[in-house]
């Protein structure tokens, strides 16, 4: 006697959830602040005597908020790599995986070219040796996706 064939039926997902909208506004929030600080409050470098830089709370912060950028905009996508989030489940955690390691290798990889002159290319210019952090850091989101990949 054959058995009855059972048809599996995956619970219905969201696609927007509050992880989502919390990833979401930590990736936006990390790149909002690292543009405001490059482009509004960070000093000319090419500009002698240095002006002073408003507001001066985050112009005091100097290199950390590169530090706050990046972590704002890493966490939230590591936060994206969880199932209820469209990148954390199905084919987003290859894509949200494979997008990190290469954004990583091409940081690092930019940064290796370009590493005798700095000058022309918007935070690479500031971070110096810290790139190599920003790439390795990337790819370590990409291990967190990896993580979910089944």
């Amino acid at each position: 006697m054959a058995k009855p064939s059972a048809t599996v039926v995956e619970p219905e997902t969201k696609l927007v959830s509050v992880r989502f909208i919390l990833a979401l506004l930590l990736i936006i929030g990390g790149i909002a602040w690292m543009a405001y600080y490059y482009l509004g409050v960070r000093p000319d470098p090419d500009v002698l005597p240095a002006p002073k830089a408003t507001p001066k709370a985050i112009a005091d912060l100097g290199l950390w908020n590169y530090a706050i950028g990046f972590g704002a905009l890493l966490v939230g996508l590591a936060i994206t790599a969880h199932p209820s989030t469209p990148l954390g489940r199905g084919r987003g955690v290859v894509v949200g995986m494979l997008a990190c390691f290469l954004i990583g290798l091409i940081w690092i990889c930019t940064f290796y070219v370009f590493s005798n002159d700095l000058t022309p290319l918007p935070v690479f210019n500031d971070l110096g040796q810290w790139n190599l952090g920003v790439g390795i850091a990337f790819m370590a989101v990409g291990f967190t996706f990896a993580t979910r990949w089944e």
